[in-house]
């Protein structure tokens, strides 16, 4: 008899757990505020106590995540977006304040775990004293800077990662208790997959497009710098986060794009677009450029895949390892050295091939059933246990 390929986790008694970022807002455009969210959502659907904390201003609305709690954290002299200096003085000035505010939502929620989604943003640097019961659980989802490092990992009981690439960033500082826990999919995945028919179509006319933070490692400028001559359209959603590296970058980043794509008749820019809108904009694309120098992750990447859209991208940080599952790396990835103009050429070579765009549609869709939030959420618990 053959067993179950994806059994589903045995049930667990319920667990609090409060997920730390103080950037975060639903329909954030940014992959680790989408990651915490898909987290959260995974554990109220395995029956936990899911809470979110957050200094950001919140929009008014109806509950974005079904059974899980928005807690706001009371943060001062800090507007977003911000830079990690200004944060880092703000949080190293308030930390008793902050630790306190945390132990009072461990009390009212029945917290037994904190997840601390960055060492910085995530207030995983955070020294105040907080209930000797919970468990400290650093995400590190990129590498922190020096001055967080390492006070959060000396902090925390359980260091997770989104992939192997994080892994290595951190070995100088030789953390304990490591495990690799990939980022969920806050959105499930259209059953079945998207008809031969419509990626037909889409493989014929549809346009190529872009979505981004802005950020200059995403790559978007370079990008359209390389746009002349492009005869299928692109479309490229930028929007800014709450974070920046420097005040003021992420508007000039949008001012420098804007004024490269008004040079390209095919290029359309628009603004950001909420998280319930991402997978459907996404599935209406032939493929997805994903042009980052680094990824330690690829949410952008995967989401793509989850609706069958191929994605193109360069072969860094962990796309390698998300796209060559599929059997189709060395016709989706390209060598960074060898720049945007590379990542146009292999996207078009692959939209003039339907045979193999169709094999392509119905593998990357397959690959991203592994990401499902409910399991990664299982898989988190199980590591920390």
């Amino acid at each position: 008899m053959t067993g179950n390929p994806n059994p589903k986790p045995a049930a667990t008694a319920s667990r609090g757990v409060l997920l730390v970022l103080l950037s975060w807002t639903p329909d954030a455009p940014a992959g680790i505020e989408r990651a915490t969210a898909a987290l959260a959502s995974g554990l109220a659907q395995n029956g936990h106590r899911s809470v979110i904390a957050t200094a950001a201003p919140q929009p008014a609305g109806p509950d974005s995540l079904p059974g899980v709690t928005i807690a706001r954290l009371h943060l001062a002299r800090v507007t977003f977006p911000c830079d990690d200096t200004q944060l880092r003085h703000a949080v190293s000035w308030q930390d008793g304040a902050l630790a306190q505010q945390i132990a009072e939502l461990v009390t009212t929620h029945r917290i037994d775990t904190i997840v601390f989604t960055d060492a910085l943003w995530g207030l995983g640097r955070l020294r105040g004293h907080l209930p000797q019961h919970v468990r400290r659980v650093l995400a590190a989802h990129v590498r922190p800077a020096t001055l967080d490092a390492r006070p959060a990992l000396s902090r925390a009981h359980h260091v997770i990662v989104p992939s192997d690439v994080v892994v290595d960033e951190l070995a100088a500082w030789q953390p304990q208790n490591v495990t690799v826990i990939p980022n969920a999919l806050l959105a499930q995945p259209p059953t079945p997959a998207p008809s031969p028919e419509c990626r037909e179509q889409l493989r014929r006319s549809g346009p190529v497009r872009v979505l981004a933070r802005l950020g200059a490692e995403k790559g978007v400028a370079e990008l359209l710098e390389a746009a002349a001559g492009w005869e299928r359209p692109v479309e490229v959603a930028l929007a800014s986060a709450g974070f920046e590296d420097t005040g003021g970058s992420q508007a000039a980043l949008l001012e420098r794009c804007r004024d490269l794509a008004s040079r390209h008749p095919t290029v359309r820019l628009r603004g950001a677009l909420p998280w319930n809108e991402v997978l459907p904009w996404l599935a209406e694309a032939a493929a997805v450029i994903v042009p980052s120098h680094r990824e330690t992750f690829g949410l952008v990447a995967l989401e793509a895949m989850s609706v069958g859209t191929p994605v193109i991208a360069y072969r860094v940080g962990n796309l390698p390892a998300l796209i060559e599952p599929t059997g189709h790396g060395d016709h989706l990835l390209v060598p960074h050295d060898a720049g945007p103009e590379a990542l146009h050429k292999t996207a078009r070579t692959l939209l003039e091939d339907d045979i193999l765009y169709a094999a392509t549609t119905q593998t990357v869709y397959r690959r991203a059933k592994d990401f499902d939030p409910t399991r990664i959420a299982h898989l988190l618990l199980e590591a920390i246990s």
